[in-house]
């Protein structure tokens, strides 16, 4: 199996590399899809008949305007439907401004920047975001309208750090929401789904840089979770366990660290009875790290230390396909325990899954909504057809913990267990409703998973 294949380090890809095949064009130019495109796992083909690629908020404006149907499409790193329209798509590609206020203390970034973009800027600056995902180049706003997380027992997902942005609705305003301003809606707006509008700007709290170490253990027994799963995901800045559900036990932890030192600190050879590695290794057992981030204690900036891939590391494509559920944290080890009774079923089509806690937050539509979560997560190798056979199963499994899907990822939870799982789940149907009043922005995820038909 390529390297490719492989995981979220498998491949993270600049918003751009869905639109290699089209020239910049006027907003008036629409291209069309002679040559199918598709998401960047491949698993999907967009049905959207054009392709618009606008140079500024005002040009969204005006396609907006003009669109019966319309969708915002960004680093294409969805595995569902969630950003396809039978109208037009409306690339955010060349929305890359990124403007730094030191006094607040907030970046604001244009709906086509990616993290890989804005991370190593940042820094340079003096500054940090708190949190990023494993795949570095995802676009900010498509993490955070679909409620992207990272990993951290104290850390919000990558929504929370959302101080203000910008879109445009259904009828064609610019609509400006803020935390202090629209407290009343802009917790639902936030994790939109894309159902509100084209978002065209976002703002973001920032924290002063700092320096992470990232050590590696191998098997841990599930055990060890049974009374130490808070401590040992309070071990370290970040902590992702890694797992192939055999042998009942994490194959690898990866434990990252804040450290203001230059030099490696003594490294214990136990950790929770994981042993401390002896070289870099990949979380899939065999090959090659090369491009993983730094490990064995060595300290580095936090944009290279928290994504489990380098930043410079962005292959145009990956063969996987991803589901992951959010089960409360305190509910965590039962959860996986009964993961695990499938791991027959599971592991034929598995390549790596993947535990990481996020900390509650009051975003209406996130996974991790009034609740510390754990994400249990699968990289599935790419058969769409048995994937979607063990899905139910894996569903079942986590019914009685309350599981709520990723959005973004692949998933069979039905709209009426959905609508259970999410307090102000009406809440959002009604905010959604009245920025797009028209259904304008309205397709079949939102129609299979939001709207009441």
């Amino acid at each position: 199996m390529d390297k490719r294949q492989f995981l979220k380090g498998s491949g993270a890809v600049l918003a751009g590399t869905a639109l290699a095949g089209f020239a910049s064009a006027d907003v008036s130019v629409a291209a069309t899809t002679a040559d199918p495109r598709t998401n960047w796992a491949g698993n999907y083909t967009y049905r959207a008949a054009h392709l618009d690629q606008p140079s500024g908020a005002s040009e969204v404006q005006q396609l907006v305007k003009t669109l019966p149907r319309a969708k915002a499409l960004g680093a294409r790193h969805s595995f569902n439907d969630i950003a396809d329209t039978t109208g037009d798509q409306i690339s955010l590609k060349q929305l890359e401004t990124m403007t730094l206020n030191r006094e607040a203390r907030t970046v604001t970034v244009g709906a086509g920047v990616t993290y890989g973009k804005l991370a190593p800027w940042l820094d340079a600056q003096g500054f940090a975001v708190h949190n990023l995902a494993s795949l570095p180049h995802i676009s900010i706003v498509g993490g955070c309208a679909t409620a992207s997380h990272g990993s951290g027992i104290h850390n919000g997902n990558l929504a929370t750090i959302v101080t203000a942005m910008e879109f445009i609705d259904g009828s064609g305003r610019l609509v400006t929401l803020t935390r202090a301003g629209n407290p009343d809606q802009f917790a639902g707006a936030v994790v939109g789904l894309g159902a509100l509008g084209v978002i065209t700007s976002i703002t973001l709290k920032v924290i002063p840089t700092f320096q992470i170490a990232q050590v590696v253990y191998e098997n841990l027994s599930f055990d060890q979770l049974e009374h130490n799963l808070d401590a040992i995901f309070a071990s370290g800045y970040s902590v992702s366990l890694f797992t192939d559900w055999q042998k009942h036990r994490a194959t690898q932890v990866w434990l990252k660290q804040t450290t203001s030192g230059a030099s490696v600190a003594p490294l214990p050879p136990l950790f929770y009875g994981a042993t401390l590695q002896k070289t870099k290794l990949h979380p899939l057992a065999g090959h090659s790290p090369e491009n993983c981030t730094e490990q064995q204690g060595i300290p580095g900036p936090w944009y290279d230390r928290l994504p489990h891939f380098r930043m410079n590391f962005i292959p145009s494509s990956g063969a996987e396909l991803q589901t992951e559920y959010f089960v409360p944290r305190d509910h965590a080890y039962r959860a996986i325990l009964a993961v695990e009774e499938l791991r027959d079923h599971i592991s034929p089509h598995l390549l790596i899954s993947e535990l990481r806690t996020i900390a509650a937050d009051d975003l209406w539509m996130s996974m991790a909504y009034q609740r510390d979560s754990m994400a249990i997560h699968f990289t599935w190798k790419p058969e769409e057809s048995a994937v979607k056979q063990v899905l139910p199963l894996i569903e079942e499994k986590l019914a009685p913990f309350n599981a709520r899907p990723h959005w973004a990822k692949l998933f069979t939870t039905p709209k009426g267990r959905l609508e259970k799982l999410y307090p102000r789940y009406a809440d959002f149907q009604g905010l959604a409703s009245n920025y797009d009043p028209a259904g304008r922005f309205r397709n079949r995820f939102l129609e299979r998973n939001i709207y009441r038909t």
